[in-house]
């Protein structure tokens, strides 16, 4: 099985180093193929992509992505969110879970987040109205958000979840967040063995920050959700423990939501953990269950021990060591 793999900036290269490693482990059959892209790669070839990554993706359907930097106000526009668009990965999955060892304010969280990926502000649609006034569009459909609606609550039945929330702002976005919650509200009624309801997004922060165990799957719009997807990862210890997948219907891309982390890149000190869940996600999705439980129960029991941990987890581990640690473990 060939996969693209797509190293990024910063510390992808290092982290991307410790997945291929724990998938030889596990004996995945796996062809990774490498293909360079991101600020760097712009940098050293004035290309934000390298040749051939789009149609390799496009070929071989699924791919394992890095974190890649985006310049803020200037510069390029978000390769995240150009592959999201290039091949409508229309859901982006994130599960958040807390786990033994991993400092945070809340023991059981277990939340799965589904944000609409192709529509809303991030399509990008803004101009100028005159050199002070900047004009941007929220585009929301009917279409985009019953594919997510329905996605979210397709998970649910398949996953034993008991309830779908869908997160807007309906009392003031009366037509475009009022679309949203509509459909959600139709589409629903298809599912009566699932609970359903909605909260309004500021509301929903506020819960989350108090207690977020009553909440259980949350569905939602692209902007909204990718502030609570890292509001979220915070209640569970960080970005570094989020793993994601944006998911279409002939293309996934997995991918770890934190950033390239510069300050410590070429140092040895990334921890892996993130990239390796989301390659647990891939593995699980393509029919390896066991090896999938397999990784992540590893990551758990070394998380758990706590002595050969980077130093985000308050270890002095290396990469390196924390990846030889997990596969150990296997």
């Amino acid at each position: 099985m060939q996969i693209v793999l797509i190293p990024g900036d910063g510390i992808g290269k290092e982290i991307a180093a410790s997945v291929k490693d724990v998938s030889a482990a596990l004996d995945c059959g796996i062809d990774w193929l490498p293909y360079e892209a991101g600020a760097e790669y712009y940098e050293k070839s004035g290309k934000l992509l390298q040749d051939g990554l789009m149609d390799a993706i496009r070929e071989c359907g699924l791919a394992l992505k890095g974190p890649t930097a985006t310049p803020i106000g200037t510069g390029f526009r978000s390769i995240n969110v150009q592959l999201r668009q290039t091949f409508q990965t229309y859901a982006n999955l994130r599960p958040l879970h807390s786990m033994a060892g991993v400092k945070s304010r809340y023991e059981n969280v277990d939340l799965v987040i589904f944000r609409e990926n192709t529509e809303d502000l991030y399509r990008g649609i803004e101009y100028m109205c005159d050199s002070d006034t900047a004009h941007g569009i929220k585009m929301i459909t009917r279409k985009a958000s019953a594919r997510i609606i329905r996605a979210a609550f397709e998970y649910a039945v398949a996953n034993g979840r008991k309830r779908v929330t869908a997160v807007h702002k309906a009392n003031i976005m009366k037509l475009t967040d009022g679309l949203f919650l509509e459909t959600f509200n139709q589409i629903a009624k298809e599912y009566p063995q699932i609970a359903s309801d909605s909260v309004i997004i500021d509301a929903l922060c506020m819960k989350l920050v108090t207690d977020p165990t009553p909440f259980d799957v949350l569905v939602t719009e692209n902007l909204y959700g990718d502030i609570i997807s890292d509001l979220c990862a915070g209640l569970v210890g960080g970005l570094g423990f989020a793993p994601s997948a944006n998911i279409g219907d002939t293309v996934t891309i997995y991918e770890a939501v934190h950033g390239s982390a510069p300050d410590i890149a070429g140092m040895n000190k990334a921890n892996p953990t993130a990239l390796l869940m989301a390659f647990a996600m891939l593995l699980n999705d393509q029919g390896m269950k066991d090896k999938a439980e397999r990784l992540n129960n590893a990551i758990a029991a070394v998380i758990a021990e706590g002595k050969t941990v980077t130093a985000d987890i308050g270890g002095s581990a290396s990469t390196q060591e924390f990846t030889a640690e997990v596969i150990r473990r296997l």
